[in-house]
């Protein structure tokens, strides 16, 4: 299935933490092997990255069956002290960023 995803050289927006979250709030039955593609990650990145979220408060699962069924806290405010709003003023904004791009075919 897959080897490490292919690197990205330079600055981002988005700190992977983001792009993770983002991509759970999306589908919250989203298994790890397709956010790892989806962000361009290790599987084990990600791995650490939901375990920094939960951590953090910013996310919960539960186990059904051999998938994990995910739960984001919208009303969690954001870590940095320079960031005003919660998880769900930025999964707003990055929803309304996607709603204005082009359909990928």
């Amino acid at each position: 299935m897959g080897g490490v995803p292919e690197a990205h050289n330079g600055w981002t927006f988005l700190t992977n933490h983001a792009r993770v979250l983002a991509a759970i709030a999306e589908d919250c039955t989203v298994r790890i092997r397709d956010i790892a593609a989806h962000c361009r990650l290790t599987e084990r990145s990600v791995q650490n990255i939901i375990s920094d979220l939960e951590h953090g408060g910013y996310l919960t699962h539960t186990r059904r069956g051999r998938s994990n069924i995910y739960r984001v806290a919208p009303h969690t405010p954001l870590r940095h002290p320079a960031d005003k709003g919660t998880v769900a003023d930025l999964l707003s904004v990055l929803a309304q960023h996607d709603s204005m791009r082009p359909e990928r075919r």
